[in-house]
């Protein structure tokens, strides 16, 4: 089987049904997920994910938690400890006025991503037809 051919979950793709060397887009559905709920524990996040994330790929806890350290250092969602329920404290997540700026400029990007991408795949089309042209005519 040639390299970067394999099974994924709709048929034939890159190996293991991801997207190869595209990033996970963990960042853009976090900063959504926050937006859309309001706040958020990390296990809620966690169980939202899946829902919400953009390609097949899966995300684990641990990168969605290291996402959440880096959102919070560069001051695009804060955290502060839940301590109202029973059990150990939680980590409540909001979005700043930053994140929500951020996730404006994703959206932004995904949209110009997007576009190139429906031209990727026209082009490619394209060249399909050329060559059963090509075979039909010789």
């Amino acid at each position: 089987m040639p390299r970067g051919q394999g099974p994924c979950r709709h048929g034939w793709g890159p190996p293991q049904g991801g997207f190869g060397n595209l990033p996970r887009f963990i960042e853009p559905v976090v900063l959504y997920l926050l937006k859309k709920l309001g706040h958020a524990h990390g296990y809620q996040l966690a169980g939202e994910l899946p829902e919400h994330a953009i390609g097949e790929t899966l995300i684990d806890r641990g990168a969605l938690y290291r996402t959440l350290r880096q959102l919070e250092a560069d001051a695009y969602v804060t955290s502060d400890w839940d301590v109202s329920g029973a059990g150990p404290a939680r980590r409540l997540y909001r979005l700043t006025p930053a994140g929500e700026n951020y996730l404006r400029h994703w959206a932004e990007l995904i949209e110009r991503m997007a576009e190139a991408m429906h031209g990727f795949v026209a082009k490619v089309g394209e060249l399909d037809k050329k060559s059963e042209s090509d075979k039909n005519s010789g």
